[in-house]
């Protein structure tokens, strides 16, 4: 007797099962079909295979003609929740005169701008702007997103914004990765020296605690945290089960990007200061670098990183958007486009690194790639070849996502009208 799949995607001009541990290692299939059963893939076949094994009729069959199926996006660093913009500071940045432009807004700028309206908004204010954030990116093709925590600085506004990323795991499609960043900047009222005492020894506690994060991140740069700080910050976060990640030679070259070899973290983030040689040794520790294009275009970042020397000397490298109030995209697709042209990835390697790459850089197995087995978290894009995601600037070519084995895009928009918006 045949087996009657959930769902049945077919007839797919392309699909790509970014699998291979290599960032060159791309692989392209025609002619098969992706069944899928539950929330998982189960099969991968050809057309005749599927015939002899499944039911195939109207009611579970995706027919994908002409289109190019890919897995999931998924966005390995993002401070998602957040109160309000920075629009203002941004616009008074792009014309020069940029210290006369800020002085006339007579507001707090940069990060502290941020800090002081999170910390005063409450809880489901910061749920739904998040929300609308996140829903946006699953529009977008992107079904897991990290979020990072940092813009509290204080114990209650910390776990509420790590409050937040659970209530967006649990209530919208995404699937939501809480990483605790703390140590994203010193609070006015406390020394450096006493901040890293109350994250060691009172925030990281009380994140493990309640459950609330699977990573630990730190700052490690000119102006935020030494080596030696970073890594007694993580360490604690070790040993209360919190893996390793830092945000590393963004401004500056101090040692963060050492000690992630060191301690063969989960990712380092930002790279732009990065020695060849340190490369070297993260290459061979297996710590996936994540880049984010998006923000060094955003606040035209004087030294940009130097992604096809880390590609070439064979780091796994994670894409990201970024998502923050000084890089405000929600599309993956967006920083293909601006790896491929302003770094020198080829389309493979970028689709790779926002596939998965990131994963890894998540400390991910179970998605990232269309394997059996792995989560039925898909894209369908209407375009007849995978290269057009490099191609078509700004353009969203997402017409279906399926997330768990679920149609929750079809023809870009919700499959059930009014679910989540």
């Amino acid at each position: 007797m045949l087996k009657r799949p959930d769902m049945i995607i077919q007839n797919a001009a392309q699909i790509l099962p970014c699998t291979g541990d290599s960032m060159q290692d791309f692989q392209v299939l025609t002619n098969q079909a992706i069944v899928i059963d539950g929330q998982k893939i189960i099969d991968i076949c050809s057309h005749q295979q599927l015939e002899q094994r499944y039911v195939v009729d109207a009611t579970n069959s995706i027919d994908a003609s002409g289109k190019v199926v890919a897995p999931g996006y998924i966005d390995a660093h993002t401070h998602l929740v957040f109160h309000g913009s920075r629009v203002e500071e941004y616009a008074a940045k792009l014309t020069g005169n940029i210290e006369e432009n800020l002085k006339k807004l007579a507001i707090t700028t940069g990060p502290n701008r941020t800090i002081e309206l999170t910390r005063d908004t409450s809880e489901e204010e910061l749920f739904e702007q998040a929300k609308k954030r996140i829903l946006t990116m699953l529009k977008h093709g992107t079904t897991t997103v990290e979020s990072k925590s940092g813009y509290g600085l204080t114990l209650e506004s910390e776990l509420k914004i790590l409050r937040v990323g659970r209530r967006l795991s649990d209530l919208t499609p995404l699937d939501v990765v809480n990483t605790f960043l703390g140590a994203h900047g010193i609070p006015d009222h406390l020394t450096k020296e006493q901040y890293v005492d109350e994250i060691v020894e009172v925030m990281i506690p009380q994140v493990a605690q309640h459950h609330l994060a699977e990573f630990c991140d730190v700052w490690c740069d000119e102006g935020y945290f030494t080596e030696l700080e970073s890594e007694r910050i993580l360490q604690a976060g070790l040993a209360h089960g919190l893996l390793p990640k830092i945000h590393a030679d963004a401004y500056s070259y101090i040692g963060g990007s050492d000690l992630a070899a060191r301690m063969k973290m989960i990712s380092i983030d930002h790279l732009n200061y990065t020695p060849e040689d340190v490369m070297t040794q993260l290459a061979k520790a297996g710590v996936v670098g994540v880049l984010m294009p998006a923000l060094d275009f955003a606040v035209a970042h004087k030294k940009p990183f130097e992604a096809r020397k880390m590609l070439d000397k064979g780091m796994q490298i994670a894409l990201a958007t970024d998502m923050c109030p000084a890089c405000y995209t929600t599309s993956m697709s967006f920083v293909i486009n601006l790896a491929c042209r302003l770094y020198q990835f080829s389309v493979e390697e970028a689709i790779k690194a926002a596939t998965k790459m990131a994963a890894k850089a998540l400390n991910l197995t179970d998605r990232g790639t269309i394997e059996v087995g792995k989560m039925a978290d898909l894209q369908i894009w209407d375009v007849p070849n995978y290269k057009y995601v490099a191609y078509e600037l700004g353009t969203n070519i997402v017409e279906t996502v399926i997330k768990s084995g679920q149609i929750v895009i079809s023809n870009g928009t919700w499959a059930k009208e009014g679910t989540f918006s």
